[in-house]
């Protein structure tokens, strides 16, 4: 008895979709990665734009978080760049900072908790906009 498989096609909507959730998360990340940038940037210069936490948790200076927030948004232009450029990396490599910086600014909550709670949410749709999209798809 032989068996024989069949072959399911992608319809071109499918792969619009792809397409479409790879281009959103890549202009996610670039953007939000160069807001994690300038927001870096704001603390190391110590502006009065931050609150002064006494009794926080994580005891960083606002100039450790500012360095922290710089590098990692300086590394998540980069895989932005690489997911324009359809890399393979960069969508493991999206996920993976995305994640970091959801850490980064959850902790940062108490220093600028408005601004914060808005890139936690950003960061969730890059994550989730790399995610849904199945792995073997031409985008």
């Amino acid at each position: 008895m032989a068996t024989t498989t069949t072959k399911h096609h992608r319809s071109e909507g499918a792969l619009a979709a792809a397409g479409g959730l790879t281009a959103f998360a890549c202009v996610m990340l670039i953007m939000c990665g160069i807001l994690d940038i300038f927001r870096g940037i704001m603390a190391i210069a110590d502006d009065e734009v931050f609150l002064n936490t006494r009794n926080y948790v994580f005891k960083f200076d606002l100039t450790s978080w500012g360095w922290i927030h710089l590098g990692l948004g300086a590394v998540a232009v980069a895989v932005g760049i690489g997911l324009a450029m359809t890399a393979t990396w960069a969508r493991v490599m999206g996920v993976g900072i995305a994640a970091l910086l959801i850490i980064a600014n959850f902790l940062s909550i108490p220093y600028y908790p408005f601004w914060s709670l808005t890139l936690i949410a950003l960061y969730a749709f890059v994550i989730w906009g790399l995610c849904v999209v199945e792995r073997d798809a031409e985008y």
